[in-house]
């Protein structure tokens, strides 16, 4: 599902992480995540209150938007989140946040996301299309 450009577009910018919960959409930018060699996709929790909630809310759904903003390639890719604050996925994300802080702020968690769609945002013949 995530082939080498949608991973190289996802290794190399920032993610908007979209949910909505009771009629009311939330989308916020993220620069703590990576991807994981299994194909899903995890965000440090930092600030994502209002995500974490609407999570809870809706069955764990959520979509990211990422593109690169000099080709504009770009991704949404629509999963289900789930949300865990222990293990070495949390571990690897307090450390790379404390020391951007300087200590001031923390991970308290992550978020694991399993992909179930890819969509093109790329303009051209290719747009919306599912990968």
């Amino acid at each position: 599902m995530l082939n080498e450009s949608v991973i190289k577009v996802l290794k190399n910018s920032m993610w908007d992480l979209a949910t909505c919960a009771n009629g009311e959409p939330n989308v916020v930018p993220v620069a703590f995540k990576n991807v994981t060699e299994d194909g899903k996709l995890v965000v440090g929790d930092v600030f994502l209150e209002t995500i974490l909630n609407n999570i809870k809310a809706n069955d764990g759904k959520i979509a990211i938007s990422v593109y690169d903003a000099q080709s504009l390639e770009g991704y949404q890719i629509k999963g289900t989140a789930e949300y865990v604050t222990e293990g070495d996925v949390v571990d690897t994300f307090k450390a790379m946040v404390e020391s951007m802080f300087k200590g001031a702020a923390t991970a308290k968690g992550a978020l694991i996301i399993t992909p179930a769609k890819v969509i093109v945002t790329t303009p051209g013949a290719d747009n919306k299309k599912e990968i």
